[in-house]
């Protein structure tokens, strides 16, 4: 399994816009020259993560991107399924039914097979290990100075 970039874009994007609090909203080229990516792209992840209700934009010239919700309630999981979607990520498609499947017995295909019950109980681990974490403990995990240091870059020293 593999996630976009977009996902990691969304996380830091997230934790900046929490040290930065809701003063004022941050535009899309500011956190795209602080993380060198690029704008119209990031612009179009930001959306998505204001579809699902993690971040709130003001339009027009002094417009950008806030938190929608504090920290501690948006998880890693939330963030996820905003860019990656919700979809399962293992799709069991029953190949042990076609070819010399077909012969086996109508009873040995009335539980999901095993690998479909093992990738399904690791995605839900998975998708558990991330909805037990929040921006609220990226915060608090992150290196000592990065909140001071990231205010200073945008020009706040509150928080």
């Amino acid at each position: 399994m593999r996630m976009g970039e977009g996902v990691e874009w969304g996380l830091h994007c997230c934790l900046t816009l929490a040290w930065l609090g809701d003063e004022e909203p941050v535009p899309t080229r500011r956190l795209a020259t602080w993380f060198d990516l690029p704008p119209a792209y990031l612009h179009k992840r930001l959306q998505t993560l204001v579809r699902a209700g993690i971040l709130s934009s003001t339009p027009g010239a002094r417009g950008g991107f806030r938190l929608a919700r504090p920290p501690e309630s948006i998880s890693l999981m939330d963030v996820v399924a905003a860019i990656e979607g919700k979809d399962d990520m293992f799709r069991c498609t029953e190949i042990r039914q076609r070819a010399q499947g077909r012969e086996a017995p109508e009873r040995e295909f009335r539980q999901p097979c095993g690998v479909a019950t093992a990738m399904r109980r690791a995605e839900l681990a998975w998708r558990r290990a991330l909805a037990e974490q929040t921006v609220a403990d990226l915060m608090a995990a992150a290196p000592p100075g990065a909140a001071d240091r990231t205010r200073r870059h945008y020009g706040r020293m509150t928080g």
